[in-house]
């Protein structure tokens, strides 16, 4: 048994060959700070156990936590699991046009808020106004940094310390615990709440006109459905109300798309030229969800109100960075040019026709030597068209601990996602993008290599 005086010091690993590498590779700084760690670590497992590591026991410490430190969290993966717009894995990937946009305006200097013509400052809100003015016929434009953002702007520029009207059946709660009334209150806003959870009548909403508020409110429910007795005015009633009050009518859409989903064999799910074109003052939604853009948030509207909530400090606050300008501007261009289903990842996916699922199905199986293909369903996701699906086939894999295969499926670089159905594996082609399919079939052979040599234990929980 040895002593600690038999650990070699800093200056001492510090000169081995490997650990110059480390140090062209990370840093002199940090890699002194991980030998040290892992000395310390030598130290705490020596009084504990009266073990010395040795010399390249102590290297193969110090490398780990090299490894841990500069191992990023937010990693590229592979989605198998069907959903295309999956909230947990960064909802809508971008198109090329999108990415070359964000990169050509990260890797130098842009006009994010100068105006060539005038040859000096201009603003960053112009930025995208005009392509959604094109595509929606809306009067103005503004682009914020998410859509959460977007109602907490419009409620505290147009509603501080007044009523909104809003139904009941639309205190909705989405993904992360956020929820309507707790923005709304938060913006300084006073709920009127009408209706009934399942029945909001027109009548409602003119006898709250009584309490004079500042606007009224729609939510729409982009992740949850109401069945059975249910009614609500059509929001062209409830602009006509809120006309004749003299109060704006905002449309809160949540996901918005601007392609017509049922187009697609899916229910149809609001688009934001229809809700102004209902007679809606303000419609917001997201650049992320259904539009299949950066993360935004999209206001849509009358000039007039637009102009306020620009001029609104909190406008401020809340705005979208250049390389979400870039990328959402390159987006709406595929509308402008009606090529969205070409070139826009989720609407690929949606559009993607049912043989040639099959067909990229059953050649993941030829390539794997196992698995069966069977029918089955991939869902939107991303809160939009709640309960609706679309027919797909699956890559089904038999395996003996399946948790455990969609565990090391996740140890994978890039990580695979995949999904349990009636304790089989399954493999969803419509979600993987065509250039992943080849990291998809070498980490799924790993992974399914591995699993029989898995430790026994716990199993892990499902993974979506």
């Amino acid at each position: 048994m040895g002593s600690l005086r038999d650990l070699p010091s800093v200056d001492q690993l510090l000169q081995d060959v490997q650990v110059q590498g480390w140090i062209l590779a990370y840093g002199r700084p940090l890699t002194v700070e991980a030998i040290r760690s892992a000395l310390n670590e030598a130290r705490t497992r020596f009084a504990q156990t009266g073990d010395l590591p040795n010399w390249d026991a102590i290297l193969q410490e110090a490398q780990g936590i090299l490894e841990r430190w500069t191992t990023p969290t937010l990693l590229p993966v592979i989605n198998a699991t069907g959903v295309v717009l999956h909230t947990n894995l960064g909802r809508a990937p971008l198109s090329r046009a999108a990415l070359l946009a964000a990169q050509s305006v990260a890797t130098g200097y842009s006009t994010l808020e100068y105006d060539l013509e005038r040859g000096r400052r201009g603003s960053r809100l112009i930025h995208a106004e005009a392509l959604l003015q094109r595509l929606t016929g809306a009067e103005a434009a503004l682009v914020v940094n998410n859509n959460a953002a977007s109602v907490l702007l419009i409620l505290t520029a147009l509603a501080r310390r007044r009523g909104v009207v809003i139904a009941r059946s639309q205190l909705v709660e989405i993904g992360g615990g956020f929820r309507v009334p707790e923005v709304m209150k938060q913006s300084g806003a006073r709920l009127i709440e009408i209706g009934a959870t399942n029945r909001v009548h027109l009548s409602d909403y003119e006898a709250a006109l009584e309490e004079k508020p500042a606007l009224i409110l729609r939510a729409h429910r982009s992740n949850f459905r109401l069945i059975g007795f249910t009614s609500e005015p059509e929001l062209s009633e409830i602009a006509l109300v809120a006309r004749q009050a003299g109060i704006p009518l905002v449309d809160d859409l949540g996901s918005g798309a601007l392609l017509d989903t049922s187009r697609f064999g899916l229910g149809h799910e609001p688009m934001a030229q229809e809700s102004l074109a209902a007679g809606a003052d303000l419609v917001c939604f997201s650049g992320d969800k259904l539009l299949g853009g950066p993360q935004a948030g999209i206001i849509i509207g009358r000039a007039e109100l637009i102009a306020r909530l620009k001029k609104h400090p909190l406008a401020r606050a809340i705005r979208a960075d250049k390389l979400c300008l870039a990328a959402l501007s390159a987006t709406l261009l595929h509308y402008i040019k009606n090529e969205a289903e070409r070139e826009i990842p989720i609407w690929r996916m949606i559009a993607a026709p049912l043989e040639s699922l099959r067909e990229r199905a059953s050649a993941w199986a030829a390539a794997l030597g196992q698995g069966e293909v069977l029918l089955g369903e991939s869902t939107v996701g991303g809160g939009s068209l709640p309960g609706e699906t679309l027919p797909t086939y699956l890559l089904a894999l038999q395996v003996k601990r399946p948790d455990q295969v969609l565990a090391l499926l996740r140890h994978q670089r890039p990580p695979i996602i995949a999904r349990l159905e009636e304790d089989r594996l399954v493999l969803d082609p419509r979600t993987v993008l065509p250039e992943q399919e080849h990291d998809l079939l070498a980490g799924t052979r790993i992974a399914l290599s591995s699993h029989f040599s898995y430790p026994n234990g716990s199993k892990g929980s499902r993974a979506l």
